[in-house]
């Protein structure tokens, strides 16, 4: 049994930063990794950027170079989000890869992020 809570979303400007943040809780094992994802309605939920236990990255080739994924501790994780574009509009979810589990199957609230003018 796995919470995740996700925060740090909102409304900005094309070219605005935001940071969301993820705090993982419960009866938690050894995490290996923790994830960032993100849903636009009507479309598929789709990773954005991951991290390792031992620190290596992965980015979505759409959000290389503006987003950057951080794990700061061994429960909470979170995704400096720069030079956003109206296409980032989406709602985001965080998750954990648990060693002897995988990927969470549930997810949480998760935090939405609108990109407008």
């Amino acid at each position: 049994q796995v919470q995740l809570v996700e925060s740090g979303g909102g409304l900005v400007q094309p070219g605005g930063s935001l940071r969301l943040s993820c705090a993982a809780s419960g009866s938690i094992g050894s995490i290996s990794a923790m994830g960032w994802y993100r849903q636009a309605p009507g479309k598929q939920r789709e990773l954005v950027a991951q991290v390792t236990s031992g620190g290596s990255t992965d980015y979505a080739a759409s959000v290389k170079g503006r987003f950057t994924i951080s794990r700061d501790n061994a429960k909470m994780v979170s995704l400096q989000m720069n030079s956003l574009k109206p296409e980032d509009t989406a709602v985001y979810y965080c998750n954990v890869y648990l060693r002897y589990q995988g990927w969470q199957g549930s997810w949480g609230q998760g935090t939405q992020v609108t990109v407008s003018s």
